[in-house]
């Protein structure tokens, strides 16, 4: 029987590298919501649609949890 999804993610989330990649991608949206602010009518678009995508990733990976679970390796 193969693993979904969710079954896949928890058994990553057991991992500090996982969270440590999933850190990152906390960041990059941080850093894409600071751009956001600057960029122009143009670029805001292309912005906007990062920031939903690291939304996501956030998301489904539940970062909150992770960030939680891995305190003591994170930044």
């Amino acid at each position: 029987m193969p693993n979904n999804l969710e079954d896949d993610i928890e058994m990553l989330s057991n991992h500090e590298s996982f969270a440590r990649f999933i850190q990152m991608i906390y960041v990059l949206r941080e850093e894409n919501i600071e751009e956001m602010h600057k960029a122009d009518y143009e670029q805001l678009q292309q912005v906007a649609g990062r920031i939903i995508t690291y939304d996501q990733i956030l998301r489904i990976a539940d970062w909150d949890s992770l960030r939680v679970r891995h305190s003591n390796s994170l930044n």
